[in-house]
């Protein structure tokens, strides 16, 4: 059997209306494939068809809400609040290790390619293109 992992939101958290994906990869290390991401669907459709796979299978699937972004400033604002997760989680973790006498570190190195200076799609074209992919989905 294998694992679902989803956010636990209350109610009436607007994430709920939003569209969500499933990525399904392997439970462990050992095993090495590309995760396969699926989706969008509603919230309620994702986790039955998650559970439905992970049911007999040793997998993991994530599911999660996807963020219509349409400006590089909302999509920057939820990779500084993810980062600040991360920093808070690692601190926490830290304090744990330091207390315990484990003293193994994971360090995560950035690479910055200052070839891609793409410029970012309109709202327009961003909206736009969301109704591209609608249709598509309803075709």
């Amino acid at each position: 059997m294998g694992a679902l992992v989803t956010l636990d939101l209350p109610a009436d958290a607007p994430a709920l209306t939003l569209p969500w994906i499933i990525t399904f990869g392997p439970m462990d290390d050992e095993e090495e494939w590309e995760p396969v991401v699926c989706g969008p669907y509603e919230r309620a459709h994702a986790l039955a068809l998650a559970e439905a796979v992970v049911a007999d299978e040793d997998l993991m699937a994530v599911v999660e809400p996807l963020q219509p972004h349409v400006t590089v400033a909302q999509i920057q604002g939820d990779i500084a609040a993810s980062r600040m997760a991360a920093e808070n989680e690692d601190l926490e973790t830290a304090a744990l290790d330091e207390e315990l006498g484990d003293h193994h570190h994971d360090h995560d190195h950035d690479h910055e390619d200052d070839d891609h200076t793409h410029e970012p799609p309109s709202v327009d074209d961003i909206r736009a293109g969301f109704a591209r992919i609608a249709a598509k989905l309803t075709s």
